[in-house]
């Protein structure tokens, strides 16, 4: 009698298990059958792709796949869209592929369905031409809402007429999947720390003759500044200045704010993994913890990251999670910054651009705040970086650019960001 009560016993189990068993798979396909049926299915998805204003960007309907008209268009939005053989990991065609061919979990997959992105053609087609051939990336975003409106990275190919030997780089969506190193755009990440961790940091002043000595090691300078404020050494961008801070605060602090501030941490745009940057902890007191401040030593940082920091500082600390779907509502914002950290760091980064980036003859009739970045990556060239917002609120624009192996950040990645933001005012 025992072994038949214990047989029935392991026999419920087994059932119990197996509805549990079914009704996660059950949850799962419901959650994820979209995208392993598409998955399967294999060849480019049915649906079509729009641009915020309605440009078709990508169609596939029963007689056969078509792309954007224009070609300088197709290579713009070549890593938004993807192409026909999915070589781009970030491409819509990939990532939105179940949204396009419209899953149902009733039915099962059918195709035809519309995706309208946030993001506006004419905008990356601006980007495109501004950066001229060269290897970079490009973002703008509303720091309101979190709508990205341009997002560029070249090399691009022609998905139309795909090229037999791309340009290295070319699969490759720099502004979400590769690192690069930063130089001074990091300062602003330096900053946030000095502001809440030395109380008297806007009494003090901070002496630059060129060079100091950290660890035994030279520091260089981009210029001899002499006596200065924390303002004046922003605009400056004075290596001697953030490389004393950097020490002060310790490796442990600024890792801790490259981390809560984005920089370090596996972040998601609309379900796709971003690439972490990376910040490496230098000895107490060495030059390479000076250097790790002002953006070299072995910093490495994502362009989204950082216009999604930028987009923080701009929205008073908090910034809508970024999206190329639109967001229902308002209710994805990370807070990043203190409200007054971030006022005060925009205030600076206002004054850079009126006493040090030209103000109006860089930008003309924009209000804009900003930091530059030259990056020495140990090949005898730069990245050239320009980040930052706009001050209007009928406008309220965040903006990244990246311009590799280009020079001086402010003669090559200002124009670029110049020609975004004006054509993005103008609409």
């Amino acid at each position: 009698m025992k072994k038949v009560t214990h047989r029935a016993w392991t026999s419920l189990l087994i059932a119990l298990l197996l509805v549990a068993g079914l009704a996660v798979y059950l949850v799962r396909l419901a959650d994820n059958g979209g995208a392993w049926a598409t998955y399967f299915s294999g060849g480019t998805p049915g649906g079509t792709i729009l641009d915020r204003d309605g440009v078709v960007l990508y169609s596939s309907t029963e007689d056969g796949v078509s792309w954007a008209a224009d070609s300088t268009t197709r290579l713009a939005c070549y890593h938004l869209i993807g192409d026909a053989t999915g070589n781009v990991r970030t491409g819509a065609l990939r990532q939105f592929r179940d949204r396009l061919t419209g899953y149902s979990f009733i039915s099962g997959s059918s195709s035809g369905k519309t995706l309208q992105l946030t993001l506006s053609s004419r905008l990356n087609t601006v980007a495109y031409n501004a950066l001229a051939g060269r290897s970079g990336a490009v973002m703008l975003m509303n720091y309101a809402t979190g709508e990205i409106l341009c997002m560029v990275s070249t090399p691009a190919d022609d998905p139309a007429n795909p090229s037999a030997s791309p340009a290295e780089g070319t699969y490759i969506n720099k502004c979400l999947s590769a690192g690069f190193v930063p130089g001074s755009v990091f300062k602003l990440v330096t900053l946030a720390a000095a502001i809440e961790n030395i109380p008297d940091l806007f009494e003090r002043k901070f002496w630059c003759e060129g060079q100091s000595v950290v660890g035994g090691a030279e520091l260089n300078c981009t210029g001899s500044h002499g006596s200065q404020s924390i303002e004046q050494a922003l605009a400056n961008s004075c290596n001697c200045a953030f490389g004393a801070i950097a020490v002060e605060l310790g490796a442990d602090t600024l890792a801790e704010y490259a981390r809560k501030l984005g920089f370090t941490e596996q972040l998601s745009l609309d379900g796709m993994t971003v690439t972490a940057g990376q910040f490496d902890k230098a000895e107490a007191g060495s030059i390479g913890l000076a250097w790790s401040g002002v953006g070299q030593y072995n910093d490495l940082v994502v362009p989204y990251a950082l216009l999604r920091y930028v987009a923080a500082i701009a929205n008073g600390g908090s910034v809508p999670e970024p999206t190329l779907l639109g967001h229902g509502s308002l209710d994805r914002e990370s807070e990043l910054l203190d409200a007054d950290t971030a006022a005060r760091i925009g205030e600076m980064m206002n004054n850079n651009v009126q006493s040090a980036y030209g103000g109006q003859w860089t930008f003309p009739g924009l209000n804009v705040s900003a930091k530059t970045g030259t990056a020495e990556v140990g090949d005898g060239t730069s990245h050239a970086w320009m980040t930052g917002f706009l001050n209007d609120a009928e406008h309220p624009y965040a903006f990244v650019v990246l311009v590799e192996h280009a020079g001086g950040g402010l003669a090559n990645a200002g124009p670029v960001a110049n020609q975004l933001l004006q054509a993005a005012v103008a609409g």
